[in-house]
Parts: C-alpha cells; sequence; structure tokens
C-alpha cells in the first residue's frame, strides 16, 4: 500500500516538475528589454538640393557646312577626328564652277575689248564736235557708249570675282581648334545649297569643357541661381561623381506631357575624358549649402519616450507646465530675424535620466537639422530604441518592406509619436 502511495507521490511531482518547466521555458512571458540609440551632435556640412534630369554636351559646337552645291570629292578626316583651324576637312568637285570662271573670263576680254574700241571712238567724236565737224547729237551717242562700256567692263569683273569666291569655297576648312564628332557626308554624295547650307560636319571646339543641360521642373526652378554647386554621375561611371556649377538658366520654357521645365546649363570639367557628348545625367543641384555648423539627424527631433522606456528610465523633464500637444514636432513658428525654429530632444544622462531640452534649429533637409543653440557636442540625444531578447540577442531583424508604425511595433522605435518632444 505504501508502494502504491510513493508511486502516486512521484507521478505527482514529475507532472509539477513538467508544468513548471513548459510555463518557464514557453508560457512566462519574457522581459521585454530595450536599448536606445543615440547620438552626439557633429559639425558638419549641411545642405538643400533639387534634382533633375540632362545631357552633357561639348561647350561649343560649330556646325560646317558649304555655300556650293557639288559633288564631294574628297574627304580628309572621320569621326573623332583631331583638327586644326584652317584645317582642310573636304573638297568639293571644281570642275563646273572652274568652267564658269573661264566662261567669265572671255566675256571680260570681250568687254574690255569693247571698251577699247569705245574709248577711240570718244576720243575722235570729241575732236569732231569741238571743231563743229559733228551734231552734239553724235557726240552725246559717242560718250554713252564708252561709259556703257566701262560699266560692262565693271560688271564683268565682279561676275569674275564671285566666280573666284565659289571656286575657292570648293575647299571646306575647319574654323575651329576641335574635335570632329560628326561627319554628314560621304565621297560622291550630291550637296545642294539651293535653300539651306547643308551641315557636312560638327566640331566640339573643346571636350575638356563640357555642359550639362538640365531641365528642371517649374516647382523647383525658383531656387535655382548662377554659381550654385551641382554634381551629377552617368550611366558609363556609376561610381563616380563629378562636379559642376550652375552658369545660366534659360528663361525660355518648353512642356512635355503639360509639366514645364527650364534649362539649366552646369559647366563641368572633364580632363579626363570621361563624358561623352549626349550622354545621361542624374543631376543634384544644391540650392543652398551651410558649412562647419553643428547639426543632428532629423529622427531625434520626433522621439519621444512611450510607456517601454518610461519603465526603464527615468524620465525627467522641466517642461511639464505645457500644455498637452503643445511643441508637436518642430515648432512652425520660425522667427524671421534669423530663420530659425523651435524644437525639443531628449538627452539621456550619465545617470540613465532622460531630459527634454528645448533647442533652436536652422536649416532642415528632412534628413539633418542644424542647431543653431541648446546642445554641447557631448549631449547623447536619444533618436529612438530597439527592443532586445533572447532570440535577437540585440540584432532583431526587419524586413524593410514592412510597414512601421510611429512608436508601435517592430524591433526598432523612434518614441509614441504625438505629444510634446
Amino acid at each position: 500500500m505504501k508502494t502504491k502511495n510513493r508511486k502516486w507521490l512521484y507521478w505527482i511531482i514529475g507532472g509539477i516538475l513538467v508544468l513548471g518547466a513548459v510555463w518557464y521555458f514557453f508560457i512566462r512571458a519574457e522581459e521585454v528589454k530595450i536599448q536606445l540609440e543615440t547620438v552626439t551632435p557633429e559639425m558638419g556640412e549641411i545642405s538643400n538640393s533639387i534634382t533633375a534630369t540632362g545631357t552633357v554636351q561639348p561647350v561649343d559646337t560649330v556646325a560646317v557646312g558649304t555655300q556650293v552645291s557639288g559633288i564631294i570629292k574628297k574627304t580628309y578626316v572621320d569621326f573623332n577626328s583631331t583638327v586644326k583651324k584652317g584645317q582642310l576637312l573636304a573638297t568639293l568637285d571644281p570642275d563646273l564652277l572652274q568652267f564658269q570662271s573661264e566662261q567669265i573670263k572671255a566675256n571680260l576680254q570681250n568687254a574690255k575689248s569693247n571698251l577699247a574700241y569705245n574709248e577711240i571712238n570718244f576720243n575722235r567724236q570729241s575732236q569732231l564736235y569741238k571743231v563743229g565737224a559733228v551734231s552734239k547729237a553724235d557726240f552725246d551717242n559717242a560718250t554713252n557708249q564708252y561709259n556703257a562700256a566701262k560699266a560692262q567692263v565693271n560688271s564683268v569683273n565682279a561676275q569674275l570675282s564671285t566666280a573666284n569666291k565659289n571656286l575657292s569655297l570648293t575647299n571646306i576648312y575647319s574654323p575651329i581648334d576641335g574635335t570632329v564628332l560628326n561627319r554628314n557626308v560621304s565621297e560622291g554624295q550630291t550637296v545642294a545649297s539651293s535653300f539651306s547650307t547643308p551641315t557636312l560636319f560638327s566640331i566640339a571646339k573643346d571636350l575638356t569643357k563640357m555642359q550639362v543641360r538640365a531641365s528642371v521642373d517649374e516647382a523647383d526652378i525658383g531656387n535655382v541661381k548662377v554659381g550654385q554647386k551641382a554634381t551629377f554621375t552617368v550611366d558609363a561611371f556609376p561610381d563616380e561623381t563629378f562636379k559642376g556649377e550652375v552658369s545660366e538658366v534659360r528663361l525660355h520654357p518648353t512642356v512635355s506631357s503639360n509639366v514645364v521645365n527650364y534649362t539649366t546649363i552646369i559647366n563641368a570639367d572633364n580632363s579626363s575624358l570621361k563624358l561623352k557628348p549626349g550622354m545621361t545625367a542624374n543631376i543634384t543641384i544644391y540650392t543652398e549649402i551651410l558649412e562647419n555648423i553643428m547639426k543632428i539627424p532629423a529622427a531625434a527631433t520626433s522621439f519621444r519616450p512611450d510607456s517601454l522606456v518610461i519603465k526603464k528610465y527615468k524620465v525627467n523633464s522641466p517642461f511639464n507646465h505645457e500644455k498637452k500637444g503643445k511643441g508637436k514636432g518642430r515648432s512652425q513658428n520660425m522667427n524671421p530675424d534669423n530663420k530659425t525654429n523651435e524644437a525639443a530632444v531628449w538627452i539621456i544622462g550619465k545617470d540613465s535620466t532622460l531630459s527634454r531640452k528645448k533647442i533652436k534649429t536652422g536649416m532642415d533637409n528632412d534628413t539633418e537639422i542644424q542647431v543653431v543653440s541648446g546642445l554641447n557636442k557631448n549631449d547623447h540625444i536619444v533618436t529612438g530604441y530597439k527592443l532586445l531578447s533572447k532570440k535577437s540577442s540585440g540584432n532583431a531583424a526587419k524586413s524593410p518592406f514592412m510597414p512601421q508604425r510611429r512608436g508601435g511595433g517592430g524591433n526598432n522605435r523612434s518614441g509614441g509619436g504625438g505629444g510634446p518632444r
């Protein structure tokens, strides 16, 4: 009988131990631990910027054409050729213009011969008129023929000069030092200049200096000024950032899909010759830059201790007399004299006490905020916290695709959202 009682006792004790283990390891609520995330103010640069897209172009491009029609007889340069000012680029077949010049030369000889005859006749009629051997009408007729002959010689001379000039234009020379970007003609091709001058070659003056033609949206163009710094990248060199400066904001608008854009010219150095004409550029124009100022992350002004933080840390706020909700986020009341706002951040002291501190802020680019006054470089400012557990060991992973509540779920938190900060 005693043996049976002992067995039941063992079973009861064993059951109690199993239930205790299940409760301890699986049911018992794990103690919540939090770790505050803090930063200290740092000195550096803060800026506001706008983004745009554009194309890389040479600073100066010259279209070389022809003033006369003809057949391309010979080309002496090709794509990417480096040329000097006055260098022969191409020649047109000169035969037709040469024949015209020879014909006009013959006409000139005939006009000169006619002038010589009329000059002799004028001199003879003049002598006879003086002695009364001919009438005034005959003398006037001889004078008119002589003057007409002189005018004819001058006219043919002008025609000959024009023909010789056209003949010289069959040689196409480079007007500048540069690089041939495009060749639009080939040997044997006919070019006609009847209505407009055809473009034979496009020559870039200096490829070591480029310009980016950015299309800036009308909502941003008001902040763009000449002299502002700019950076841009191109797809060919995605890891390299090129620097430039705004040199011109053109007033002529362009409309695409009901969006108004303004062309903004950005000059850039291209000593490395990495930039090629026509490349697409992703541009950042810095509309305002402040250097050597104190700054903190924007998240610091959004933190507010919630119930979890209050349980683990002593919270000491010297602004409890403020009305609830006042000072929510960064103050929107700007001082017009020095362009500063008021905000509040939470400082953690050496004794793990959280204290609320008012600060004055300046420029805000939604990522960083300029601190005008109210902080020193040794202050540890709370920007948020993350939950710790045995499973996470302080490194809880969080999917970037999952929505996060302000001050709610998730392992990283920035506080309770609303209320004074």
